[in-house]
């Protein structure tokens, strides 16, 4: 039952019907509950998978959540949590639906003004997560009394260690101490920084990966299991670099190995080889190495094989000038890039 507050038009809380009454920082919401029967759009479920994805590394994380995102919402009448899912949905998501994941280097724990961790690093020994950073060349700041607040994200059991008040920003470094159980589970950690009196806060920033090329099984009725990916991937260098018989590379990227970056400089082989191998190469990435999103950077002066890799729906997505230094002079590239869902749709 319903009770009103101040009148009729003053809202109530409880339930009268289908309706939920309640007072959000000392504003009335009244909202409907029960499920639609109504069938999921396209976007919907989108949102419902970007929705699942980020609940994953914020849920176990909760604790730095309401300590990192609190001045953020003070003066509001949002929440610290809802905060953080709005952003991270927004800018820490790669993907489309059904592949949508997250890139864990642009997700934010804590959001603010003070000056974030320069440089930061993270190492392990067993259980012991060393943190490290960069300390401001001034003698006197007023920062360096800052405390770290830290977090480390295990993705494979979707659990975090948080570590709220740490060591000052001048000592450069902190540890946390880790349950035995996890050290060699694959770990995405955070650092950020506090003011002792709580009164400011800085964005975090993503200090690193640890244990990407633990060996995993790769579940898929349809392939055989991979239970070492980067060994998977080695091999499939050789191979690849022999069937396209130039200079090429392959190898998985060093903060997330579900993104295998390729460069191919030069290659002495007719175009129809090339997509053969190229094809062939990126069906194996992305089926049986369940890769997500693959790289590739290419020589800008190689237009053949450029319009190659628009034909097997790669998109430009950079112009570095002068990026590389290969047979005695610097070259510059474009980067290409497609996911597996792009792949997918075409293949």
């Amino acid at each position: 039952m319903g009770k009103l507050i101040n009148g009729l038009f003053g809202g109530f809380h409880g339930r009268i019907g289908n309706l939920v009454g309640y007072t959000l920082k000392g504003k009335h919401v009244i909202r409907t509950i029960g499920r639609s029967e109504k069938p999921l759009t396209p976007a919907r479920k989108a949102n419902c998978q970007k929705m699942t994805v980020v609940n994953e590394i914020l849920k176990p994380s909760i604790q730095a959540i309401r300590a990192g995102f609190r001045l953020a919402v003070a003066g509001t009448d949002r929440n610290e949590y809802n905060e953080a899912v709005s952003y991270n949905k927004k800018n820490a998501l790669q993907g489309a639906y059904p592949d949508i994941s997250l890139d864990y280097s642009k997700v934010l724990m804590s959001m603010g003004t003070l000056p974030v961790a320069i440089n930061p690093s993270i190492s392990q020994a067993e259980e012991k997560i060393t943190f490290n950073w960069e300390i401001s060349a001034s003698p006197v700041s007023e920062y360096h009394t800052d405390r770290t607040m830290l977090v480390i994200y295990f993705p494979d059991l979707k659990v975090s260690f948080c570590q709220l008040i740490g060591a000052k920003r001048v000592e450069g470094k902190d540890v946390i101490v880790i349950s035995s159980e996890h050290i060699n589970e694959r770990m995405e950690a955070y650092i950020s920084f506090a003011k002792d009196d709580g009164k400011a806060v800085s964005n975090s920033v993503h200090a690193g990966s640890l244990n990407l090329d633990r060996k995993t099984t790769v579940a898929d009725d349809s392939t055989p299991e991979i239970k070492d990916i980067p060994g998977f991937v080695h091999s499939l260098k050789d191979e690849f670099s022999q069937n396209l018989g130039g200079d090429c590379e392959l190898k998985l990227n060093q903060y997330d190995a579900r993104i295998a970056e390729l460069s191919i400089n030069s290659s002495p082989n007719t175009q129809a080889d090339i997509k053969e191998s190229l094809s062939s190469t990126l069906s194996l990435l992305f089926k049986k190495a369940k890769i997500n999103r693959i790289v590739l950077k290419i020589n800008t002066d190689n237009n053949e094989m450029i319009s190659l890799l628009k034909v097997l729906g790669f998109k430009k997505e950079g112009h570095f000038i002068e990026n590389r230094f290969v047979n005695s002079k610097w070259i510059n590239e474009y980067q290409f890039a497609i996911l597996k869902s792009e792949w997918d749709l075409l293949n």
